[in-house]
């Protein structure tokens, strides 16, 4: 592999469920391949991480009942920045970096907290607020109270958006003193089970991809306004699911014109064209794996975190339908998550 350029990756993992918690890994340019280097066992199940915007920092959620986020400089191998510091909440799914905070979604107590960050890009000892979910949906054992799944700033900075499986709704939040702030909250259909949004590269779209109905529902989004309009919802999958169907991941292609999702117990990845107000299914693809929890996409790949099988696999995509093919994976028990730097 000495011909290709080398990036990193960093693989998230429960360690409750026997995962070695944050892993390293450098990424072959030319083949997609994942290289495992290292890894970090001092936080407790890291199931989901985020990057800085300069590259030099990463943040994981602690996804335990006493609920943290955790920082670490990134050098030649990632290293603790202090201590942990704990959200108010519990069982934080989700993290992002907006307007000098790092946000949590907090699904377990149904809120989102803000962090400060300090000028070195550490974390404040404290959190400077947090938001309070309300609010419940018809799925009776799964939206008796507010469970957001993501945190996630628009393109245009101005506005961050939580994605409620609990409450069938997306709200628009700014920051007002330090806290979390809803601007505009906005409906979408009842059970339907939010989980997580992605956004079109033009910053006009998003796309949110629902947990309990194996859906995509396909907004407008006024980042001016900081207004979201659902306009159509859309199966992940070609017919009735044969068991079990949680959709979980999504991405969107940085050239706008493909939409990719996977879907836990059916373990598969979907293929969406997208079509100005709409998306359309072309195809459903093996996901490589078991309870595929998390998808990324990086330099003409995806890249599936297969939370049950243990294991990291990636597809090369094909420039002209979309279409990933497997090409290789990598041993990671209870991968949650990957992101690139």
């Amino acid at each position: 592999m000495a011909d290709g350029r080398r990036h990193r990756a960093f693989i998230g993992s429960f360690t409750a469920a026997g995962g070695p918690g944050l892993v390293t890994a450098e990424v072959h340019e030319g083949t997609g391949a994942l290289i495992l280097t290292g890894g970090l066992g001092t936080v407790p199940d890291p199931s989901y991480l985020a990057l800085s915007p300069d590259g030099d920092m990463l943040y994981a959620v602690s996804e335990t009942a006493d609920g943290a986020v955790a920082a670490f400089r990134v050098g030649d191998k990632p290293e603790p920045a202090g201590p942990p510091v704990r959200v108010d909440g519990s069982g934080p799914t989700h993290l992002s970096v907006y307007a000098g905070h790092v946000l949590t979604a907090n699904y377990g107590s149904g809120s989102v907290t803000a962090v400060p960050l300090l000028p070195d890009g550490t974390l404040a000892a404290a959190p400077s607020g947090l938001l309070q979910h309300t609010g419940s949906g018809p799925h009776d054992r799964r939206q008796r109270g507010p469970h957001p799944h993501q945190v996630q700033p628009d393109p245009s900075g101005r506005w961050a958006l939580s994605v409620d499986l609990g409450t069938d709704s997306v709200r628009v939040c700014t920051l007002e003193g330090g806290a979390p702030a809803v601007h505009r909250e906005i409906a979408l259909r009842p059970g339907s089970g939010p989980r997580h949004l992605a956004f079109h590269p033009a910053g006009e779209h998003a796309y949110v991809v629902n947990e309990l109905t194996p859906t995509v529902t396909v907004c407008r989004w006024d980042a001016g306004a900081g207004s979201l309009k659902p306009l159509t919802e859309v199966p992940v999958l070609p017919g009735a699911p044969a068991g079990d169907a949680h959709p979980s991941g999504i991405v969107v292609s940085p050239d706008g014109r493909f939409v990719w999702t996977a879907t836990r117990g059916e373990d598969v990845l979907s293929v969406f064209a997208v079509q100005a107000d709409a998306l359309r299914l072309t195809a459903t693809v093996p996901c490589g794996g078991h309870w595929p929890r998390a998808l990324a996409g990086h330099a003409g790949f995806l890249y599936s975190a297969n939370e049950r099988s243990g294991d990291v696999t990636w597809f090369a995509v094909d420039d002209r339908t979309g279409l990933p093919r497997y090409d290789g994976s990598v041993e990671v028990a209870a991968a949650s998550c990957v992101v690139f730097g």
